[in-house]
This record gives C-alpha cells, sequence and structure tokens, in this order.
C-alpha cells in the first residue's frame, strides 16, 4: 500500500480547517475563612452584590460584602460541608426566587427550593429577593380590615388589610402562636399568608409546618 505525503499533507491540513474548540470559562476562588453561616473567598474579582455563588456539596450563597481581596457570602446550608481551601464558583446570576400561585401550600428553602417531599414547583417565573418596594403612592389604601380571629385583638387593636403591624414579646410569650392563629383564620378567605422563618429553631418550624 502506497500513502502519498501530499494525500496525508491535504487531510491534516481540511482536520485543522475544520476543528473547533468550545471553551468553558468560569470564574472560581477558593474559600480561605468558615464559620457561623459567612464564607470569606478570594479570587472572585468580578463578582456582584446578591450573586448566587455555589459551594461544595450542592450547598449555595449569597455574595454580600465586596472587598477589596475577598467576598463574604452568607451561606444556605449546613456550613459543616464547606471548609477552607474549597474551590467555589460563580453562577452569574443574581439571587432570585420562583414566584407565582403554584408556590402557595408548599415549604421551601431560601432558594425557592421545596423541602416538603411534594415534587418540584412548576414556576415559570423568578424574580430576584432585592427589589424596591412599591411606593405609598401607588399602593392600594389600607380600607378593609383584617379579622385575626382572636376577639381581644380585633376588637380593640383592628388591623388592616395591607397594614404592618409588628410583634414584641420576649421568648415563649406567644408570638408564634399569635401569627399562626390569624393564618388560620384566613382559611375561608382570599387572603394568602406566607410564614417567612428566620432564625427559628428546626423544630419550631416543623411544628408550624404540620
Amino acid at each position: 500500500m502506497n500513502i502519498k505525503p501530499e494525500e496525508i499533507s491535504s487531510v491534516i491540513q481540511q482536520e485543522i480547517k475544520e476543528f473547533k474548540v468550545e471553551l468553558d470559562v468560569e470564574e472560581v476562588g477558593t474559600v480561605i475563612q468558615i464559620g457561623d453561616g459567612v464564607a470569606r473567598v478570594y479570587g472572585l474579582k468580578n463578582c456582584v452584590y446578591s450573586e448566587l455563588i455555589e459551594f461544595p456539596n450542592g450547598v449555595f450563597g449569597m455574595a454580600l460584602n465586596l472587598e477589596e481581596d475577598n467576598v463574604g457570602c452568607i451561606l444556605f446550608g449546613a456550613d459543616e460541608l464547606v471548609k477552607e481551601g474549597d474551590e467555589v464558583k460563580r453562577t452569574g446570576r443574581v439571587m432570585s426566587v420562583p414566584v407565582g400561585e403554584s408556590m402557595l401550600g408548599r415549604v421551601v428553602n431560601p432558594l425557592g427550593q421545596p423541602i416538603d417531599g411534594k415534587g418540584e414547583i412548576p414556576a415559570t417565573e423568578n424574580k430576584q429577593i432585592d427589589i424596591k418596594a412599591p411606593g405609598v403612592v401607588i399602593r392600594q389604601p389600607v380600607k378593609e380590615p383584617l379579622q385575626t380571629g382572636l376577639k381581644s385583638i380585633d376588637s380593640m387593636v383592628p388591623i388592616g388589610r395591607g397594614q404592618r403591624e409588628l410583634i414584641i414579646g420576649d421568648r415563649q410569650t406567644g408570638k408564634t402562636a399569635l401569627a399562626i392563629d390569624t393564618i388560620m383564620n384566613q382559611k375561608d378567605t382570599d387572603v394568602n399568608c406566607i410564614y417567612v422563618a428566620i432564625g427559628q429553631k428546626m423544630s419550631t418550624v416543623a411544628k408550624v409546618v404540620s
């Protein structure tokens, strides 16, 4: 079998001409400090405020402190799964959660991921969590009462729909019970209630869910 050099040369030239390289560029950083649900990451120079950061073991965080030589991230997950020296990646998207009527009746984590064992949430729209609230002028006026179901409150301190109220009290004085009773009293109304637990014990959250 005779192989002509010019044939080999033409084949190589053709292969070189058709050769394409697909680059997947990712900006990565390194965890330099971790503790109390906060991680400091070095190397994410182009990170933006409120950007979602991916850590190992399925843990995500949100960039908050954009300092000169590192980025401070709060973690949404178990910080014991993250250690110094771990490699982290930018996601390129600002922190957002799914929205819509499909979220009603579901239990989700801070990322909007379901944790109630009822499957995925068929949400078609996402919205950023850090947005400007509507101005007072364009809001609907407070003109309709919101019944809490507690006669002492409804008679002495009437609450209107759209009105902000602050419940102040020491630990174990019934603040959560008051909020849950108010939510349960809206069962047969058109009021959508959303309970957000921040820094709450898992056992208390489990009782609220049940």
